[in-house]
């Protein structure tokens, strides 16, 4: 399932490529790519482990910017 996200208080380009490398991580992510400049959040998972990858993903934005939320 691919689906795209806006990510909310994203602040630092920097940050946002961390946060997609480590989503890339993920198990069950085909891809995963954060476009800065429209705070965009594509994510291409599993559809059985999606939700489940969304919360991970969540988590891993909170790490680099405590203010980044995804907004469902």
């Amino acid at each position: 399932m691919k689906r795209s996200f806006k990510l909310q208080d994203l602040d630092c380009a920097n940050c946002a490529s961390k946060m997609e490398c480590d989503i890339n991580k993920l198990t069950g992510v085909n891809s995963a790519s954060i476009n800065f400049m429209t705070s965009k959040l594509t994510l291409d998972a599993d559809d059985a482990s999606f939700s489940e990858v969304l919360s991970q993903a969540q988590a891993i934005c909170t790490k680099y910017e405590p203010d980044c939320t995804i907004v469902r």
